[in-house]
């Protein structure tokens, strides 16, 4: 990697070294003024001053980081009727502006789909949204294929 350049990555919380956890929680406890210095939130979440400082830059929740953005979500889904509209109804629910929609031909009974999303300002936890896709019956492997 170019040190000019930066790279990105989304990975599943059970994925994320529990330092790392702590230290997205030591800046909500800061954020949220449930903690009022660094050393009271840090002593909270039990990490070092140093790790935080070390890392509070470089981590965050992914719905901190998204708004005004747009997210490209891909999935599979099986040939049911009505369950695009529940997949959709998820996005409405969390205030999400769908973009484009993409749904192939089924094959087997599977189809593939990609939905880009505009997240406003007014747009709930993206990673609750993403979740309730998840559990969604019929619906599997939600990825996020992009972010612009």
């Amino acid at each position: 990697m170019n040190k000019d350049t930066q790279e990105y990555y989304v990975l599943k919380e059970r994925a994320v070294p529990e330092v790392l956890l702590k230290v997205v929680e030591a800046k909500r406890l800061l954020d949220t003024e449930k903690a009022l210095s660094v050393g009271d939130a840090v002593d909270r979440v039990g990490i070092s001053r140093s790790s935080f400082y070390k890392y509070k830059d470089d981590i965050f929740r992914f719905h901190d980081n998204t708004r005004g953005t747009t997210i490209t979500l891909t999935f599979d889904m099986d040939d049911e009727p009505g369950l695009l509209s529940d997949v959709l109804k998820i996005i409405a629910d969390f205030g999400g502006n769908i973009l484009t929609i993409h749904q192939s031909i089924p094959i087997n009974g599977v189809a593939g789909l990609t939905i880009s999303i505009q997240v406003l300002e007014t747009t709930g936890d993206v990673s609750e949204m993403i979740d309730r896709m998840e559990k969604q019956k019929g619906v599997h492997h939600v990825r996020i294929s992009a972010k612009e």
